[in-house]
């Protein structure tokens, strides 16, 4: 789901710089392993709704550092995370049962969407000075939220938000961006929300854009961009789903869920 490599240097042309309105290239022209930024595919200087459609329909993000255009990417392999193989472990579950029985804990969605995204903006990660969620992506994403198609999944305790993630959804496929936590397991919660109502929704898979440790240890793993692109191709244009979050969806991690390892 978010990104935690370092942001490279903007490499110099030939990388394509897109105009307003322009088609993206082809992914296969995005730069491989060889190069000094693999996945990056174009540059340019427009972030507006209907671009981040084209986009994320094609399987491409954005992600740029402060002082840097916009910088496209669509990497390969593609860490994903098929909704039936989240990994659900002991600890975890036992939490989710307690949440779900504390009329104090609650899941909801969309209530705090701009709260949320600065949140996660507002954590640098290991190894990074700053964000990638600089505030130009926070007023897209917010924008894109007031279109109805980015959302937030809220952990609320006591009244208090604190935790979530956000994401993109275009049809019956949702493109996870970032998370945040300010109490233990506050981020997994908000996480084990998403995969239980997209497995209610018939959403099969979540991307998570780059490799990490954390997502592979909830049962994430690499696919090729050809095979994400076509999965693509099959989802984005259905109906997207209706955002509400019922408690009953927890019956989808608790009750049929095969607990991983401790």
């Amino acid at each position: 789901m978010p990104l935690t490599v370092q942001t490279p240097r903007v490499p110099a042309p030939p990388l394509p710089w897109l105009a307003p309105g322009q088609a993206f290239p082809p992914l296969k022209a995005a730069w491989g392993d060889a190069d000094p930024a693999p996945g990056l595919l174009a540059m340019g200087e427009t972030l507006d709704v209907a671009t981040l459609l084209r986009a994320y329909a094609q399987g491409i993000f954005p992600w740029f550092s402060p002082g840097q255009p916009v910088l496209w990417w669509s990497p390969d392999p593609r860490m994903v995370l098929q909704t039936q193989h989240f990994k659900l472990h002991r600890s975890l579950r036992k939490r989710l049962l307690q949440f779900r029985s504390d009329p104090s804990c609650e899941i909801r969605f969309d209530s705090a969407f701009e709260a949320v995204i600065r949140a996660c903006a507002g954590k640098p990660r290991a190894g990074q000075n700053g964000t990638w969620i600089v505030p130009d992506m926070v007023q897209a994403y917010c924008e894109l939220q007031r279109a109805g198609h980015a959302h937030s999944v809220e952990t609320w305790i006591d009244g208090e938000l604190v935790g979530g993630l956000y994401c993109v959804n275009l049809g019956r496929m949702v493109f996870g961006e970032s998370m945040f936590a300010h109490q233990t397991d506050a981020s997994k919660i908000a996480l084990a929300a998403l995969v239980a109502f997209c497995r209610e929704c018939g959403i099969r898979m979540i991307d998570c854009q780059q490799n990490t440790g954390h997502l592979a240890s909830l049962g994430a793993a690499e696919i090729s961009r050809t095979e994400f692109a076509a999965h693509l191709g099959q989802t984005v244009a259905k109906t997207a789903p209706d955002w509400q979050f019922k408690s009953l969806y927890w019956n989808q991690l608790l009750s049929t869920q095969t607990l991983a390892p401790p």
